[in-house]
C-alpha cells in the first residue's frame, strides 16, 4: 500500500509540472488543444493526490504501524475520529493534506471556469500548479508520509503507536484544523487569479468579482479555524484563556487581517475604480502570509504549543518565498500603467476615505502583530540572544487599534460616496453618538472605571445602533410601500441587497465578540491549595473540595477532584476537574471543569497535588466569554447571507392582450 501511495504523489509532482508547463504553453502558442491537457491534467493530480490520501487515512485506521508517521501519530486505543484526525495531526500528514486541499480547489477553479476567463485562465492554472508542484516536492521527497520505520536492514512493525499527542484528542481539533487549512489553502486561488489578471492585462471587471467570492470563502473558512482553535486553547490547555499572541496563532491572524482588509477596499475597485494597487498587494500579501504562516509552524524557528517539530523543510519555504514574492513585485511594477485609479479621492468625508483608514488601521495591525511575532527571531540574528515580546505588548498595542476599528465599522454606514456635508454628518450621528455616551454613562454610574471596557461598550453600542438604523430606514420604507410586516419587510430588504447587509450582520457578529473581548477586563483568578472538606472563595462563588477519584481505561490513568460549587450561599453544581495521563505517549493532559454561563464561566483547573494531602486548584471566573462564540455565529450567518444572490425584479416585456386596446407591463 504504501508503494501506491508514494508512486501516486510522484505521478501527481510530474502532471503537476506538465499542467504548468503546458497551460503556459498552450496559450503562447495559441494551442487550444495543450490547454484543455493542462486541464485534464490538473484533474488527474487531483485524482493521485487523492489515492494517495486515501493510502495513508486507510494505513491509519487499520494500524499499519510499519509506517513512521502512522506509529508517530495513532494507536490502537484511539478512537476513529481521531484517528482520521491523525491525517493533519502530524508534519508529513498535514503537508499531504494540504497538498490535497489545492489540489481539490484547483479542480474546482478549472471545471468552473473552463469556459470562461479564457485569456488568463491558463496562467492561473499555472500560478496554481506552480504552489502544487511546491508542496508536493514536499511530499515526495522531503518529509513522505510513505516513509517505513527501518531496523537494520529490514522493515520493522512495532505492534502499536504512539498515539496522537494527547492536546489535539479533543473534538475542535477534528475540525480546526481543516478549517485552518481550507482558509490558508483557498487564498491561493484568490491570488491566483490576481496574477492572471495582471498577466493578461484585463480591463474587465468579472474576475474581481469571481475573487471577491473565493475570498469571502476562504476568509469564512480562515476566521472559523481561528475561533475554534481558541475554542480549544480555552477548553483544553487549563490556563483559561482563549488567545495568548502565540506565534502560530499570529500566524494565522495574519492572512485573516489582509484578507479583511482586501473585502473591504475591493469594493472601492468595483464601484469607483479606485486602490487597485493596494488591493492587488493585499491579494498577494494574504497568500504569501499563508505561506510564512505554515513556514512558521514548522519550521523550528519558532516555540509553540501549536508548532510541529523542528524539520529541515524551512530552507524549502524560504525559497519559494524568495522567488514568489521576487516575480510578483516584478509583475507589479512592470503593470503599475495599466493598474492606474479611475477616479481620485473626492473629499476627506467620504466613505471612499473611510474605506482607506480601514485598510490603514488592518495594515497598522497586521505590522505590529508580524514584528512581535519575529521579534525574536530578529534579535537573535542579529544580537544572538532570543528576546521575546509577550501579551502585554500585543495587548497594549493592538487594543487601541481594535477600539479604532471598531469605531470605523460604526462610521462608514453613516457617511455617504463621494462627500458629506458636516449637516448630514451630524444628523446621520445624533442617536448612535446619544445611544453611545449614555452607555457609557450608565456603566460608569455602575461603578466601571476600567477605560477601554468603557471605551469598548461604548463603540459597541455606537456601532449597533448605527446598523439597527440602516435596517429600520430601509426595512420601514418597504413596508410603508408592500404593507408587509416590519420582520418581513427586514428579511425582503437583506435579501435585495445581499452584500451590503449581510456585511452588516458581520459587523453585529464583530460587536457582540466584542463584548467577550471586553469581559476580560474583570476576570478573577486564584490559585489555591485545597484539601478534602476545605474551600475558598471566588468573588461571588465559593469552591469546596468534596471529593478525591483515580481510575485508569485503556488510553490514560486518571485522578480528579469533586468540588461543590455554590454561589451566595446556594448549591450551583457538582464539577469534577481532571488529570490524565496518557500511557502510550507518557504524556500529562488535564480536563478542566468548566461552567459556562451568558454572563460569566467558572473554570477550574487541577494542576497537581500540594504537601500532604491538599491538591492544587487554578480557579477563575471569565466575564462575557460565551459572547464571543455567540458572535461568531452571527459572523456566520452573516457571511452566508453575503453569498447569497441579491433578489432581482422580473419585469415581463410589453405584450399586446387580445381584446385590451393597451400593452400592459407587468412586474413582480
Amino acid at each position: 500500500m504504501e508503494n501506491l501511495g508514494a508512486l501516486a504523489i510522484l505521478l501527481a509532482f510530474c502532471f503537476a509540472i506538465y499542467a504548468m508547463v503546458g497551460s503556459v504553453a498552450g496559450k503562447l502558442a495559441g494551442r487550444p488543444f495543450l490547454i484543455q491537457s493542462a486541464q485534464r491534467a490538473v484533474y488527474t493530480v487531483w485524482a493521485l493526490v487523492t489515492i494517495a490520501a486515501v493510502v495513508l487515512v486507510y494505513s491509519i485506521i487499520q494500524g499499519d504501524y510499519r509506517l513512521a508517521y502512522v506509529w508517530e501519530t495513532s494507536n490502537k486505543t484511539m478512537p476513529v475520529q481521531y484517528k482520521f484526525a491523525a491525517w493533519w495531526g502530524g508534519q508529513a500528514g498535514s503537508l499531504l493534506f494540504w497538498s490535497w486541499l489545492l489540489a481539490t480547489y484547483s479542480a474546482v477553479v478549472t471545471f468552473q471556469n473552463r469556459r470562461k476567463f479564457r485569456e488568463m485562465m491558463p496562467y492561473v492554472i499555472a500560478v496554481l500548479m506552480f504552489t502544487q508542484t511546491f508542496f508536493l516536492i514536499l511530499n515526495a521527497f522531503v518529509v513522505s508520509p510513505f516513509k517505513l520505520l527501518m531496523a537494520g536492514k529490514g522493515v520493522i512493525d512495532l505492534g502499536d503507536g504512539q498515539g496522537l499527542n494527547p492536546l489535539l484528542q479533543y473534538w475542535t481539533m477534528v475540525i480546526h484544523p481543516p478549517m485552518l487549512y481550507l482558509g490558508y489553502v483557498g487564498f491561493a486561488v484568490p491570488f491566483a487569479f490576481a496574477m492572471g489578471s495582471l498577466i493578461t492585462k484585463q480591463p474587465g471587471e468579472e474576475w474581481i468579482k469571481t475573487t471577491r467570492r473565493w475570498t469571502l470563502v476562504t476568509w469564512l473558512f480562515q476566521s472559523t479555524g481561528i475561533v475554534l482553535g481558541s475554542a480549544w486553547a480555552y477548553a483544553v490547555l487549563g490556563w483559561g484563556g482563549y488567545w495568548a499572541w502565540d506565534p502560530v496563532e499570529n500566524a494565522s491572524l495574519l492572512p485573516w487581517i489582509t484578507a479583511t482588509a482586501f473585502l473591504h477596499s475591493v469594493m472601492m475597485q468595483e464601484k469607483k475604480g479606485m486602490m487597485k494597487v493596494w488591493n492587488m498587494v493585499l491579494v498577494s500579501s494574504t497568500f504569501f502570509l499563508c505561506i510564512f504562516g505554515t513556514f512558521l509552524t514548522r519550521s523550528g524557528v519558532v516555540q509553540s504549543v501549536h508548532a510541529f517539530a523542528e524539520s529541515p523543510i524551512g530552507k524549502y519555504f524560504v525559497t519559494f518565498l524568495a522567488i514568489g514574492i521576487s516575480l510578483t513585485v516584478y509583475l507589479l511594477l512592470n503593470r503599475l500603467e495599466f493598474l492606474k485609479s479611475e477616479s481620485q479621492l473626492e473629499s476627506v468625508l467620504s466613505r471612499e476615505s473611510s474605506f482607506m483608514f480601514n485598510n490603514l488601521i488592518l495594515l497598522a495591525s497586521c505590522f505590529s502583530v508580524l514584528w512581535g511575532t519575529l521579534f525574536p527571531v530578529i534579535t537573535e540574528y542579529t544580537m544572538g540572544e532570543k528576546i521575546s515580546v509577550d501579551k502585554p505588548f500585543f495587548d497594549r498595542v493592538n487594543i487601541p487599534i481594535a477600539l479604532f476599528l471598531l469605531l470605523l465599522t460604526g462610521v462608514g454606514p453613516l457617511i455617504a460616496w463621494r462627500r458629506s456635508s458636516f449637516e448630514s454628518l451630524k444628523k446621520a450621528f445624533r442617536w448612535p453618538t446619544i445611544v453611545g455616551v449614555a452607555t457609557a454613562l450608565i456603566l460608569m454610574a455602575t461603578g466601571m472605571r476600567h477605560v477601554y471596557a468603557l471605551m469598548s461598550f461604548m463603540l459597541c453600542a455606537f456601532v449597533m445602533t448605527t446598523v439597527a438604523l440602516e435596517f429600520w430606514k430601509g426595512s420601514r420604507q418597504i413596508a410603508a410601500k408592500s404593507g408587509q410586516f416590519l420582520p418581513m419587510a427586514m428579511i425582503e430588504l437583506t435579501h435585495r441587497n445581499t452584500r451590503r447587509y449581510g456585511g452588516y450582520l458581520v459587523h453585529v457578529g464583530i460587536v457582540i465578540m466584542f463584548i467577550g473581548f471586553t469581559g476580560a477586563a474583570f476576570n478573577i483568578d486564584k490559585t489555591v491549595e485545597l484539601a478534602q472538606g476545605q474551600s475558598t472563595d471566588l468573588g461571588p462563588y465559593n469552591i469546596k473540595v468534596i471529593g478525591y477519584e483515580e481510575g485508569e481505561n485503556d488510553q490514560y490513568r486518571w485522578d480528579r477532584v469533586v468540588i461543590d460549587l455554590s454561589k451566595n450561599g446556594s448549591h450551583l453544581d457538582t464539577v469534577k476537574p481532571e488529570r490524565r495521563f496518557f500511557i502510550a505517549s507518557q504524556t500529562p493532559t488535564t480536563d478542566v471543569a468548566l461552567r459556562r454561563r451568558l454572563n460569566e464561566d467558572v473554570y477550574i483547573n487541577f494542576a497537581g497535588t500540594g504537601a500532604g494531602n491538599s491538591y492544587v486548584m487554578q480557579t477563575y471566573v471569565f466575564p462575557l466569554v460565551t459572547w464571543i462564540w455567540i458572535g461568531f455565529i452571527v459572523v456566520l450567518f452573516g457571511t452566508f447571507v453575503c453569498l447569497v444572490p441579491d433578489k432581482k425584479k422580473l419585469v415581463f416585456p410589453r405584450m399586446e392582450v387580445v381584446g385590451i386596446g393597451k400593452p400592459e407591463k407587468v412586474q413582480s
